[in-house]
């Protein structure tokens, strides 16, 4: 049983480690994120691997964020690894540079909203616009869909929001700090089951802690899978 609207998070220091993390999961799981805290222990080996060899779906989270001529060169040469996902930070510059960079290529490029790990205090600190946190997702939202991007990354708190807005129709609603029922925050903290985002309007979730800290990773995942199938 698999479901790719579940994305685990190899969130371990190595492709060796993510690798044989994957191996133990087996068939439960068909889609890998694989984050920017690989990329100097062979993210990409492992994501081209677990693609052309394993018949996995990768998403690469590398949050990219620079000038547009930059971050269209980078994205050019990110998806002749014929990734799925790939995320860019919302702001409309980089989104547009972004799609023009994955122009030809399957790749959907996602918009990062807020930092589901950041709350209002951390925004503040940040310098980030005033304003309830649900509003500026919102806003930062709207203005990447805009700029064209395929779909965003936010939290599950604003799924439902993001989703109910026009601009959203057709596109993507991925949403990281989901936590299984009685799993521990860590450093999250908007977070909620994956039935919760899912039935908030969410087109995938994301899930790494609670699956590969588990002692069987196999049993981890099928058990949020079997979660999802009973939302």
């Amino acid at each position: 049983m698999s479901d790719d609207r579940l994305i685990v998070a190899l969130d371990v220091p190595d492709a060796h480690s993510g690798l044989e993390l994957a191996k133990a999961i087996g068939p439960a799981v068909s889609f890998y994120k694989i984050g920017l805290g690989m990329l100097t222990g062979g993210g990409l080996a492992l994501a081209n691997e677990l693609k052309m060899e394993h018949g996995k779906r990768i998403f690469l989270d590398m949050k990219l964020f620079d000038i547009g001529a930059t971050v269209e060169a980078a994205v050019r040469g990110l998806v002749q690894f014929d990734l799925d996902f790939l995320t860019v930070h919302g702001d409309p510059h980089v989104v547009r540079a972004a799609m023009e960079g994955a122009s030809g290529s399957k790749t959907k490029i996602l918009a990062v909203t807020i930092l589901t790990s950041l709350d209002r205090a951390d925004l503040d600190a940040s310098l980030m616009m005033p304003g309830a946190i649900s509003d500026v997702v919102q806003t930062r939202a709207g203005r990447a869909f805009e700029a064209g991007a395929d779909g965003v990354i936010a939290s599950p708190h604003e799924a439902a929001a993001i989703r109910a807005m026009p601009e959203s129709a057709g596109r993507l609603i991925v949403t990281p700090g989901v936590r299984p029922t009685g799993s521990s925050s860590n450093d999250q903290k908007r977070i909620a089951t994956p039935a919760a985002a899912l039935a908030a309007g969410a087109d995938h979730v994301v899930v790494g802690r609670p699956v590969w800290t588990a002692a069987r990773p196999a049993d981890a995942a099928t058990a949020i899978l079997n979660e999802m199938q009973a939302a």
